[in-house]
């Protein structure tokens, strides 16, 4: 007999027509009822299982899927009511299995709903189902339903648990039993079958994300198997469930494996970035240095100790080869109080990996130093001392090193010493090691800055003798090194702002008052100056001044004081004060045998300084002065207070910029009068000192003028060392030249040096960012070999920190694009030169997102004064090509929030990225710049064109895999278009369970849909 549609249907053919919900929820429930009479009636009637699907399909119409009736279940339930399986239902389920009418993840939910347990038959048949199918889970269908994939895989893994808790615990009950053993064997070797495959462990771990709370019912049926595995007698059984639950357990953690780290023992880029860090920015925060750190450690995945080695290889090589003077002092600062701060904060950063305790990592490295004699023992001999020992007693105080292995380094390194070449006896005698000094000169600058802050006012003479101390030898640099270097130099240069306007405030004074004011308002304009010539005057304006008011100091600097990069206008107003002052003051300096001081506006007087030498020089071209009479002049100005000459001489230096070469001769003279010290008796205190640091500051003043023209500033017996890194491009060569050859130089060397760094400054400052950028780029693309190309990102990373982030914004915003539209540069994609490019790009991208997203930038960076990088909308606008409604996505920024559907609703086929549903600022010049890149990578994959560029875009993908920069939000990864998951597991090298997960933003509901769908399609 054979079941008509009729009279299945009967009591819903005539249904009350409606659409409400209720009316829907009853045809459903009819359609379940009915199905169960016809699974009885087939059973009833032995139908084959052939028969039984050719009749439900002709009358169940079959509409968006089997499972809307649950169909999987409704066979189970009828199949397993009795102790042992209904054979043909069970086989009418196993039919529909093979021809697909039903779907893996219904058959998973309804074997997860059985908890029967007891029954060992049905439990048997059940684990036989799933051998069916488990061994190639997929699901083409909607996104929805791979996400019910998902569940139902965590369900049946929930199941398989309580199955072995159940098993274990009747153990206990009744004792050893084969049977009990063997079904226990079967639920554990499913279990270990299913999480065996990192594909399934993907599915559950996508469902756990997806129901919080779901993974806790795992974690319960975990427990109840551990505690009942006491049960379990055969102890290779138990080793099994243990090897089993460990795979359960490290489903939360599957993206947090790293990957074996690389086989190479030298990483140029750490070192050539604390080259850089060294030589450019002292005065640098230590926590963004530490980041910064971190982040390359992250990326190349270094091993602790070697990265901790490559640190102080590098600092040992910054100190033995730094210029004399204030560059070595600079580096020594660096070294021995900056270094350990940044170990010690990094002792505090959370490690990724587990293993060791970080005071072993420093344990270790200082032990590989060790073996790298020739560089202690040189820098021993730089230094006069035991550089080594230093650090080992500085680290061990802050607690990076114990006590025994201070000890045990300390005797080792003893040892080597005694066969080190020293310095012949007489020289020693004459040189005083530069650590020590710079160790005790920081406890120093704390006191000098609580002097400093003291009450004045009444007696400032005392004040006068601590001033007149630091400008004495070296010790100015020592302390300003040791300031710059523990983060107190911006205090250190306020709290001098503060002493040079304490000068201004006038009440009735005598001469011996008058001259010490004069030397305070002195002494702190020539500290200010050398500040700022030495670590740059954003170490000043960086801060603004606490009161309204701006202080003298800070506004002649911003509009009068020459520096390098820096242009003047010599008829600016400020270079023109009141005409009655002036007239005032050149009277007194042609006049007068020398400076008066009582009463005397000191601001005022540095103000009208440069209208008063315009006045002078005038008169001695036109011949109304003598060269007599302007020497006498400029003795008057630099014979009692230094801050006339330079204020004298920054206006000559703008105004010699101006004149033509033959029209330079008497200004020039001018500034080697002003220059040249005074040797007379009737000079303020201090005078020598003061003349020391004054002829210094205009030196580097003048120093770009006076090359124009091949001049010197004063003769160089005179002259102390030339200042160093100045002048170092090489004269009448192209700057092209000059980049390729100083490029190829570090490459054959293998790493860069502080010389190196300041000439790739002064030609990314010359040419430009995006000509420095595009040529050095160009270098690398040449290089053919696979080695050599990974030297060059290294070290190409470390270069471009220059400036991380107008560099990263050209690379991706304009270079890579070039390349990868125009079909003409395709060919220079091709591996190893276009993976290499892939991995600098992603470096670069990382390092420029991570630091622009958590402050401002560093000192070192803000000093460059190229385009603003505000202006970049312009450089960068959207394409107007892109669909409108990506369009309006991305100009959105946080303030116009975007309606968007729900991700059920949303259309697939729209370029959606996590990044719009994070509301990130598509206004910020990175982030437009990023999602733009995306866009072009996510066209490239849906092209018919294969090649070199879509290899490119397959490599920065794994770059980023490999960089474990997992696709969540505050990552580069949330700007890829959620359509780009399925074009990438095309390529076979994405195509794995892991690639997808770490590219997908798994914390938003449709990254997740995203992420299972790709997946369940493997």
């Amino acid at each position: 007999m054979v079941v008509t549609q009729s009279s299945l249907l009967d009591n819903i053919s005539h249904p009350m027509l409606g659409d409400s919900d209720s009316t829907q929820q009853l045809l459903q429930w009819m359609k379940v009822v009915n199905l169960k009479q016809a699974i009885l009636q087939a059973w009833k009637e032995r139908w084959s299982d052939y028969q039984w699907a050719v009749n439900i399909k002709k009358n169940f119409p079959k509409g968006a899927t089997w499972d809307y009736i649950n169909f999987a279940e409704a066979l189970m339930e009828q199949a397993m009511i009795g102790p042992s399986p209904n054979p043909l239902i069970l086989s009418y389920l196993k039919y529909a299995i093979s021809s697909q009418m039903v779907s893996y993840s219904s058959v998973l939910t309804a074997i997860s709903k059985f908890d029967g347990f007891s029954r060992e038959l049905c439990v048997k048949s059940l684990l036989e189902i799933m051998d069916m199918f488990c061994h190639r889970l997929n699901c083409h269908g909607k996104a929805e339903e791979c996400i019910a994939l998902c569940r139902a895989l965590l369900g049946v893994v929930v199941w398989l648990l309580q199955g072995c808790a159940f098993y274990c615990e009747k153990l206990r009950e009744l004792g050893p039993s084969a049977s009990t053993e063997a079904i226990l064997r079967a639920c554990q070797e499913k279990l270990h079958s299913l999480m065996s495959s990192t594909k399934n462990k993907a599915l559950v771990h996508i469902s756990r994300l997806e129901d919080q709370g779901s993974w806790g019912n795992v974690e319960q049926a975990m427990i109840k198997v551990t505690d009942s595995l006491c049960n379990v007698s055969n102890q290779t059984q138990r080793t099994l469930i243990e090897e089993t639950l460990s795979l359960v357990k490290s489903v939360p953690q599957m993206l947090s494996v790293q990957c074996e780290p690389p086989a190479h023992a030298s990483f140029p880029s750490v070192h050539a970035f604390i080259m850089l860090e060294g030589t450019m920015n002292l005065t640098g925060e230590t926590q963004p240095l530490m980041e910064q750190l971190m982040m390359i450690k992250r990326m190349q995945r270094i091993p602790g100790p070697l990265f901790i080695l490559e640190i102080w290889k590098a600092c040992f090589t910054g100190l033995i080869e730094s210029p004399e003077g204030t560059e070595e002092l600079k580096w020594t600062a660096f070294t021995f109080l900056k270094i350990p701060q940044v170990l010690l904060r990094l002792k505090k950063y959370p490690q990724g990996d587990k293993g060791q305790d970080f005071t072993e990592d420093v344990n270790f490295a200082f032990q590989y130093l060790l073996k790298l004699t020739p560089l202690l023992d040189k820098a021993d001999q730089r230094c006069n001392c035991d550089c080594l020992g230093m650090l080992l007693q500085e680290c061990n105080k802050l607690g990076l090193l114990s006590d025994s292995n201070t000890e045990s380094l300390t005797s080792k390194r003893n040892v080597d010493r005694e066969f080190a070449p020293r310095l012949k006896t007489a020289e020693n005698a004459n040189i005083q090691p530069n650590p020590g000094l710079i160790l005790r000169a920081e406890p120093t600058v704390t006191n000098i800055l609580k002097t400093v802050d003291a009450d004045h006012s009444k007696s400032p003479e005392g004040l006068l003798g601590v001033l007149g101390h630091m400008l004495s030898g070296k010790s100015l640099d020592l302390l300003l090194a040791a300031a710059a270097a523990t983060g107190k130099l911006k205090s250190f240069a306020r709290k001098f702002i503060k002493l040079n306007e304490f000068p201004k405030h006038i009440s009735g004074e005598g001469s011996k008052s008058a001259s010490v004011r004069a030397l305070l308002f002195d002494i702190s304009f020539l500290m200010l100056c050398h500040v700022v010539q030495t670590y740059g005057s954003e170490v000043i304006l960086s801060d603004p001044s606490p009161s309204g008011e701006t202080p003298f100091f800070e506004t002649w600097l911003q509009t009068c004081m020459p520096e390098e990069g820096k242009t003047l206008n010599p008829d600016h107003p400020c270079f023109r004060p009141e005409p009655g002052k002036v007239e005032s003051l050149v009277t007194l300096l042609n006049n007068s045998s020398e400076m008066k001081l009582v009463q005397v506006k000191w601001h005022e007087i540095c103000l009208s300084t440069p209208a008063a030498i315009l006045e002078v020089l005038n008169a001695w071209e036109n011949g109304v002065l003598s060269v007599e009479a302007v020497q006498k002049i400029t003795d008057n100005i630099k014979g009692k207070v230094c801050s006339m000459a330079i204020c004298a001489v920054a206006w000559l230096v703008a105004h010699v910029r101006m004149l033509g070469r033959d029209e330079r001769e008497k200004p020039q003279t001018m500034i080697r009068q002003l220059v040249t010290p005074l040797y007379a008796e009737n000079t303020l205190q201090f005078y020598n000192e003061r003349v020391v640091i004054m002829s210094s500051i205009m030196e580097h003043m003048c120093a770009d003028v006076f090359q124009q023209t091949g001049a010197m500033v004063r003769s160089p017996i005179e002259g102390q060392e030339p200042i160093p890194y100045r002048n170092l491009l090489p004269p009448k060569e192209p700057i092209h030249n000059s980049l390729s050859k100083q490029f190829q130089v570090v490459l054959h060397k293998g790493w860069v040096d502080s010389r190196a760094l300041h000439l790739f400054e002064s030609l990314l400052n010359m040419g430009g960012v995006f000509w420095f950028t595009n040529n050095l780029v160009k270098e690398l693309l040449k290089e053919t070999r696979q080695e050599w190309a990974c030297r060059v990102v290294e070290l190409l990373y470390s270069i471009f920190c220059l400036d991380t982030q107008q560099i990263t914004l050209t690379l991706l915003g304009t270079i890579l694009p070039n390349l990868l539209t125009d079909s003409a540069h395709w060919h220079s994609l091709a591996d190893p030169p276009g993976k290499a490019l892939a991995k600098l790009s992603v470096w670069c991208a990382l390092s420029s997102y991570s630091s622009h997203h958590k402050g401002p930038f560093s000192a070192r960076q803000r000093k460059r004064q190229r385009e603003d990088i505000e202006d970049y909308n312009s450089l960068f606008p959207l394409d107007d090509t892109q669909p409108s409604k990506l369009m309006r996505l991305l100009s959105s920024n946080e303030d116009e929030p975007v309606a968007l559907s729900s991700p059920g609703d949303r259309s697939m086929s729209s370029s959606l990225s996590p990044s719009q549903l994070h509301t990130v600022n598509m206004r910020d010049p990175l982030n437009r710049v990023l999602a733009n890149l995306f866009l072009l990578f996510s066209s490239i994959l849906g092209s018919k064109t294969a090649g070199p560029h879509t290899q490119f875009v397959q490599s920065f993908i794994e770059e980023c895999v490999e960089c474990l920069e997992q696709g969540s939000r505050g990552s580069i990864l949330q700007f890829m278009p959620f359509t780009m998951v399925s074009e990438l597991v095309k390529l076979p090298a994405l195509a794995k369970p892991k690639v997808v997960l770490a590219i997908t933003d798994l914390t938003l509901p449709l990254g997740r849909r995203v992420a299972a769908r790709a997946i369940s399609a493997l």
